[in-house]
């Protein structure tokens, strides 16, 4: 196995632990609401302080790790999630959740984007939309493990020693990290001669990089990948967060209703993959330019009619029919998304994705604080969904008119 399959394979394993660690106060929501007599309202407060404190701190996080390297930074935001995650365990009340749940989100910042910039170093261009594409699918197979894993561990020793058990896996991945990664392809002694030439000159091989932040504010394609995600955040964080709940409201299923909702995250692991690959071999045969603005565009189209649907539709087996429809579809067009934007960014990829990602919290914050009030007013599940469906297909027409060609180059710092 190659050396950069390997470090593949550690990006794919922290994907998956972020989603176990994200999904699981979704997953264990019913309980935590019971326990402490929390109300649609504040709950929308508790997941929407994740999602605050997350965007927030995505592109400083992304920034650090551009400058000095990813090893350190992903070691850093794993052990600090991983300890928030532990002491969301011994919650108590609504202002407590509060504080953990941001606080994890501080912690957790940058995760993708520094995973997006060990890509750019480790991977030639012709291998990162499906590299992209296996940390995104590794992040709905964590989504899909969540119900299936926390219910039976939930019924058996109570919703909090869950997220203990989450914290010390996560510090765990943590100490494997810094133990294996290195921030050079060429400093690592086991990779060869014949793979450090197929992943070609490194454009991180001075080490740190001086950042352009006047380049970055006058790159229009940038701004434009960054807005069209923010519209995006809104629907995929209504199934990070509210999803198990309006499953449960939609079908009348209660404990069936919550491991059903496993399946949406299974249909993403194989857009994520299909949706890789593709990438790669559409740009190849007809330039990046075409390919990675049509597949996001035709992709959220196709979400946004569906998300239409879930709100209208009756009975379990259509709503979950129609979900995982919409989330695997959806998840088709994510590693597109950020292939066009690590191109976008170059040198800077992890500091352009994390702006990226900060608008796509930005959505998820909105999406969330707005579902409680809602529902909270109309006692409507499915009105939300109508607002959703207008972001995404927002989403759709602004992704149509990137041109990833258009790009910003860092220099390397003389320091």
């Amino acid at each position: 196995m190659k050396q950069r399959h390997r470090v593949l394979g550690l990006l794919g394993a922290l994907s998956v632990v972020v989603f176990l660690d994200r999904m699981a106060i979704a997953v264990a929501g019913p309980s935590i609401q019971a326990d402490l007599h929390i109300e649609p309202e504040q709950w929308g407060w508790i997941l929407s302080a994740y999602v605050l404190a997350n965007g927030l701190f995505e592109a400083p996080s992304g920034a650090m790790g551009d400058r000095n390297g990813q090893r350190g930074e992903l070691t850093r935001i794993v052990a600090w999630w991983s300890c928030f995650t532990a002491l969301t365990g011994w919650c108590r009340g609504f202002w407590q959740l509060v504080g953990a749940r941001f606080f994890f989100g501080m912690g957790s910042a940058g995760a993708y984007p520094n995973a997006a910039g060990v890509i750019a170093r480790w991977f030639p261009a012709s291998e990162r939309a499906r590299s992209q594409g296996f940390v995104w699918a590794a992040s709905r197979f964590g989504g899909m493990l969540a119900p299936l894993l926390i219910v039976p561990v939930e019924a058996w020793l109570g919703w909090r020693a869950v997220f203990w058990m989450l914290g010390l896996v996560g510090i765990t991945w943590a100490l494997v990290w810094l133990r294996f990664f290195h921030n050079q392809p060429a400093d690592d002694p086991r990779i060869t001669q014949e793979e450090l030439a197929e992943i070609g000159s490194s454009e991180h091989e001075n080490g740190k990089v001086r950042l352009p932040w006047r380049r970055m504010l006058r790159a229009r394609m940038l701004w434009r990948v960054v807005l069209a995600y923010g519209c995006y955040g809104c629907a995929s964080w209504f199934y990070f967060s509210w999803f198990p709940t309006w499953f449960i409201h939609k079908t009348g299923l209660t404990l069936d209703g919550i491991l059903l909702t496993s399946l949406p995250f299974a249909m993403g692991v194989a857009g994520n993959l299909s949706g890789g690959v593709a990438g790669d071999r559409l740009a190849a045969r007809w330039g990046a330019k075409a390919a990675l603005r049509m597949i996001p565009a035709v992709c959220l189209a196709a979400t946004a009619l569906t998300l239409v649907e879930m709100a209208l539709c009756r009975g379990a087996v259509a709503a979950t029919a129609l979900s995982c429809l919409g989330f695997g579809v959806m998840d088709f067009m994510l590693p597109s998304a950020w292939a066009m934007c690590v191109a976008i960014g170059g040198r800077a990829s992890g500091t352009a994705t994390g702006l990226m990602n900060t608008a796509g919290q930005a959505g998820g914050f909105l999406c969330t604080i707005l579902f409680g009030y809602v529902v909270e007013r109309t006692g409507s599940y499915n009105l939300p969904l109508l607002f959703i469906a207008g972001m995404v297909l927002t989403s759709a027409v602004i992704f149509a008119s990137v041109d990833c060609t258009q790009t910003m180059e860092a220099e390397p710092s003389v320091r």
